[in-house]
């Protein structure tokens, strides 16, 4: 399973001992549907039950809305 995320952040986040959570550590969201990135909020749980080996797109990258399979993604210089 994979998506397809836009992102639109230009430069590197700054990380500190504030944004760890209650037990110390950081959780950094690797699936790119968290509203709080860099951070995860927990939003990789709508991906759960994806299918391996299928590319999905979320609607405006929210996890609560539509999930396509993408069929393939094509570059402008292809």
């Amino acid at each position: 399973m994979a998506r397809e995320i836009t992102h639109d952040a230009k430069g590197p986040a700054v990380l500190d001992e504030s944004d760890a959570g209650d037990d110390g550590a950081l959780y950094v969201c690797q699936c790119g549907l968290s509203d709080s990135k860099p951070l995860c909020d927990g939003s990789h749980k709508a991906a759960a039950d994806e299918t391996d080996g299928v590319v999905y797109k979320y609607a405006d990258d929210d996890p609560d809305g539509e999930r396509r399979e993408i069929e393939e993604i094509r570059y402008a210089d292809d």
